[in-house]
């Protein structure tokens, strides 16, 4: 009997996440707002709570998160990372800086104590690469020259994932200065080692795992993935960089074909992901966070778009280029909920699940629209302060000599 419960529970989720999907293809818009709000229907204090299929669900969005990253990683090859590395450096801290700040300072403001405003940080200060890159195509945008300079910044973040990801595990499971220490150096050295094996051997790595049916190809590298996410999860370094690593050390025909292969698997543990955060956030408790999760997405967006037009301006882009970078970066979506997942499973701070989720919502629908409308807007209201200024107010004696006669 709970079998088939857990069958039609789980079968009615994925259906359910279907036509949502369908739904938000038909309108041009991202699914993950529908997908958050679908798990807020059926979690604790929703509309109709599940209970059988929970665990099952819960193993599915472990899995989603690690198909994220494995996926990213899958984009980028080592020498790339380490090219943007050398290169775009000042655009991630200026990044950083602009982005993470804001987020550690509500948290510390709301009185949640300085774990959670690490957690906060990383909330507000990483895109979303996944909702940035449909925007980009949808617009037409993927050969202007401002796009390598969104993807830089993005990429750079992802990169930065690998160290923040194991120093934010760390904090949530409230392990020493010494625990934390110890597994910072492991990540770095498992990111460092990595990257040196995947420019030096990139080539013998893919040629081991290549292979010309599809079938063998993919579970060699889902069940490599899956394997050194557990190792990295044991070593008390997130599964989700453990993920990325492999995807970075993949290149040429075996990341293209595996990517592929995978990506219909990811977009559908991804979505059961959104849905599993959903579940965990009770709807009566975003209310009263519903403010400052406002509040933090207008000021980081504003924020993001400061953030592109620098880095824009810095790779000699035109002005309006610089304005559409800025308003390309603005959505949040995935990142931003892994990194919540992660204090809300160690129960650090009830509020930050809804309030993360309030801001993502927030952002992922706004993201689309700052992408569209900040170049025009920015021009329409550069052109209004240019009019002014080559029309200066008339003096008084030059307005009474213009005005009609007989007023």
């Amino acid at each position: 009997m709970h079998s088939a419960v857990l069958l039609i529970e789980f079968g009615s989720i994925i259906l359910g996440l279907g036509l949502l999907g369908r739904f938000a293809a038909r309108f041009r818009l991202s699914p993950i707002p529908l997908y958050l709000l679908a798990g807020l229907a059926f979690g604790e204090g929703g509309l109709l709570p599940l209970g059988a299929s929970e665990e099952f669900v819960a193993t599915g969005a472990e899995i989603g998160v690690i198909l994220l990253l494995l996926m990213l990683g899958l984009e980028y090859t080592a020498s790339d990372l380490v090219s943007n590395l050398k290169t775009h450096y000042p655009s991630g801290l200026v990044d950083c800086a602009l982005n993470a700040l804001p987020g550690a300072a509500v948290a510390l403001l709301l009185g949640w104590g300085p774990v959670a405003a690490v957690v906060l940080a990383g909330v507000t200060w990483i895109s979303s690469s996944g909702v940035i890159a449909k925007v980009l195509g949808d617009l037409g945008r993927v050969g202007n020259r401002e796009t390598p300079v969104i993807l830089s910044v993005l990429v750079l973040e992802d990169l930065a994932m690998a160290v923040y990801l194991p120093i934010v595990t760390a904090l949530v499971a409230g392990v020493g200065l010494m625990a934390g220490s110890v597994t910072l150096a492991i990540a770095l050295g498992a990111a460092g080692l990595v990257l040196f094996l995947a420019v030096r051997y990139g080539r013998l790595i893919s040629r081991f795992v290549s292979s010309d049916d599809p079938e063998k190809l993919l579970l060699v590298v889902l069940g490599l993935t899956i394997l050194v996410a557990g190792v990295a999860q044991q070593l008390q370094v997130s599964a989700a960089v453990g993920a990325f690593l492999v995807g970075i050390a993949l290149s040429g025909e075996v990341a293209e074909g595996a990517h592929t292969l995978l990506s219909p698997l990811r977009d559908l543990f991804a979505a059961v992901f959104f849905v599993f955060f959903g579940l965990h956030t009770d709807p009566s408790s975003i209310p009263p966070v519903l403010l400052p999760a406002l509040a933090l997405a207008v000021v980081t967006a504003l924020t993001k778009i400061a953030t592109g037009y620098w880095a824009a301006r810095r790779a000699g882009i035109s002005v309006k280029g610089r304005w559409r970078a800025g308003g390309a970066l603005v959505a949040r979506g995935e990142f931003s909920i892994v990194i919540a997942g992660l204090a809300v499973a160690a129960g650090i701070e009830p509020s930050l699940g809804p309030l993360a989720t309030a801001y993502v919502l927030i952002l992922v629908v706004l993201g689309p629209l700052t992408a569209r409308y900040t170049e025009p807007v920015a021009m329409w209201w550069s052109g209004r302060r240019e009019a002014r200024r080559g029309s200066p107010e008339p003096t008084p004696r030059k307005a009474e000599a213009e005005a009609p006669v007989g007023d």
